[in-house]
């Protein structure tokens, strides 16, 4: 008889090791305070579990490693680009595929296409740099998530859709012919990483349709909203998530995609549309900056290994191996009293700082002070989602973010059970001192994308 076993196992076998970087607390205090206490500033191999992003930083398989190998370096009409455009062609339907050198390169180019003073985006949520690149051009991000996205403890499906309501009064309000684009984030990884339904994404594009305004999806994580609508959604069990991804680009107008996620790269984005106007503009912008339009920046074995990456993805056995290790993660903090975005989301899960250091305001980063005591603790890297990323300054006054939380971002195919047992085991004892972690306050920090560069001290 056949019965389903309880572990979950990675679906594959390690071919190549790397050395992890142990040091000692004593260390590891003197790296935190010349790092400015910004955990993007400490050198790698300071680190022991890198939980920082999953951009970038995943493990690519024997079968990508080969794509490296024969790939086409030549300068223009490489191979290696017909590879990687039919290789999107077919998953997304779009006619137009630009090739960059990661995904914010795609977002700037998009962007100062459509964008410009006035003009207004929607979004589920922004992340970091697509809304840097939306008010670079002089527009306005405006993120409309459902209500319960943030009631963090709220236990729903797919708390990363968008709000259908709000969304129509914006597409038909007094600024409605200054709205240029909707961009519906899967997963919604500010706000947890989690899934959109397939739907919203349906609403959202009949009204998007109705109001003759452009829908974008930002794909990084496209095969993990695939899985989660696969597991969740009623009349999606028997589909692919092949089938799934397909069906979600269906009802939009193009995408954009950072490669170093789902497509399980370190390098590599791109973007893809049916409008050809905007894509023959775009190659003239992509010259300038990025390089040839077929190869944007790119190595032709980066092509190749982006084409693999975008096949692999989508099997089965490692989506449900992805969605679970991540649950599994968040399984052992909840047993610990750590409070948690629930439910865990796709790539990562989300401590919920602001609950976990209730005695730390908003102004003094408890985000940020988490994701450093964890460091000085074990050597953890994590990364902030809260005031010091998203919070402003307005004529002098502090306006916080709306949420405060430690991205614990699990890189694809790197980490095994025992280092997320480890991880766990560290929080454990985090939450038996919480109260005597300190605030901290920013001594400098650029008024673009900061949280990236800024200087901070103890308070």
């Amino acid at each position: 008889m056949d019965w389903k076993y309880r572990t979950i196992i990675e679906p594959f076998k390690i071919k190549s090791v790397e050395p992890l970087g142990f040091t000692t607390q004593e260390e590891r205090k003197e790296v935190l305070r010349k790092a400015d206490y910004n955990l993007f500033k400490i050198p790698a191999d300071k680190v022991l579990i890198d939980l920082l992003t999953d951009s970038g930083t995943g493990a690519m398989s024997a079968e990508q490693w080969a794509c490296i190998m024969r790939g086409d370096e030549s300068y223009a009409g490489a191979r290696s680009f017909y590879v990687f455009e039919k290789t999107i062609k077919d998953l997304t339907g779009y006619k137009e595929v630009i090739p960059t050198h990661q995904g914010r390169a795609a977002e700037r180019i998009l962007f100062s296409i459509v964008g410009g003073k006035d003009k207004i985006f929607l979004s589920n949520s922004h992340f970091d740099t697509t809304r840097a690149n939306v008010e670079a051009t002089g527009a306005t991000a405006i993120d409309l998530p459902i209500k319960e996205a943030l009631d963090f403890e709220k236990k729903l499906d797919f708390k990363g859709n968008m709000d259908l309501s709000a969304l129509e009064d914006y597409l038909k309000g007094s600024n409605s012919k200054n709205i240029v684009m909707v961009i519906l984030t899967v997963t919604n990884n500010s706000l947890g990483g989690q899934p959109v339904s397939m739907k919203n994404i349906r609403e959202v594009s009949k009204l998007c349709k109705k109001y003759n305004t452009a829908l974008f999806i930002d794909a990084a994580r496209f095969a993990e909203n695939s899985y989660f609508i696969k597991l969740k959604e009623e009349g999606y069990s028997n589909k692919t998530p092949r089938e799934i991804a397909k069906e979600m680009f269906s009802y939009a107008d193009g995408c954009l995609m950072s490669a170093k996620k789902d497509a399980i790269v370190n390098i590599g984005g791109f973007f893809a549309m049916k409008n050809s106007e905007w894509a023959k503009q775009a190659r003239e912008i992509e010259i300038l900056g990025e390089g040839f339009p077929t190869y944007g920046g790119l190595a032709g074995r980066d092509l190749e290994a982006i084409a693999q990456g975008l096949i692999e993805v989508l099997d089965e056995e490692y989506l449900n191996y992805r969605i679970m290790s991540v649950s599994y993660l968040g399984d052992g903090l909840r047993k610990h009293g750590v409070p948690i975005v629930e439910p865990p989301g796709g790539h990562a899960v989300y401590v919920n700082a602001k609950k976990f250091l209730s005695h730390i305001p908003p102004e003094a980063f408890p985000a940020q002070a988490l994701a450093c005591e964890l460091y000085l603790e074990a050597g953890i890297r994590s990364c902030e989602i809260g005031s010091l990323m998203f919070g402003k300054n307005n004529n002098g006054k502090f306006i916080p973010a709306p949420m405060e939380l430690v991205r614990l971002a699990v890189p694809r195919r790197v980490y095994t059970q025992s280092h997320i047992d480890f991880v766990v085991e560290v929080f454990e004892h985090l939450a038996k001192k919480k109260d005597r972690i300190q605030g901290l306050r920013i001594v400098e920090a650029s008024p673009t994308l900061g949280h990236f560069t800024a200087k901070l001290i103890p308070v």
